[in-house]
């Protein structure tokens, strides 16, 4: 008889599960975001998939190449960009909303005629229907902040 408790990664007693992670809070709203990634982080070690995590509202704040942290404090910025990297996961972040918050990466900059650029690596803007497309393609949506 095996214990129910007992946790068995995805692949091992069902279909594993893509999901779409959506970040909508800011600085003010550390310790959700904060839970955003470690439930990101959790997902996939148990064998399901992230196709996209969407930076959204107040959310596209941790895309900031500018951010800098208390010593204190963890960087969010750098763990999502460590995230990124190891699972290959995108981090896209609403263009509107980051236009709206001074957030640029090399083409906007360019075409606002901007002095530079401060979108931080792994992030890419994106538009509100890279979010709608990836929510069609996953079996959960799951959002922090608001």
């Amino acid at each position: 008889m095996s214990d129910l408790n007992t946790l068995v990664p995805p692949s091992l007693n069902e279909a594993a599960l893509t999901y779409t992670i959506v970040v909508r809070c800011g600085a003010d709203q550390q310790s959700q975001a904060l839970s955003a990634f470690r439930f990101t982080q959790q997902v996939l070690s148990q064998g399901h998939r992230v196709l996209r995590v969407f930076f959204y509202q107040q959310g596209v704040h941790w895309s900031s190449g500018f951010r800098v942290m208390p010593q204190d404090e963890l960087n969010i910025t750098a763990l999502w960009q460590q995230l990124s990297l190891d699972y290959g996961i995108e981090l896209g972040v609403c263009i509107a909303a980051a236009l709206q918050s001074g957030i640029v990466d090399p083409q906007e900059s360019i075409r606002y005629e901007l002095g530079g650029e401060n979108l931080a690596s792994q992030f890419m803007l994106v538009g509100l229907g890279q979010l709608a497309a990836a929510s069609v393609e996953s079996d959960r949506l799951v959002s922090f902040g608001g």
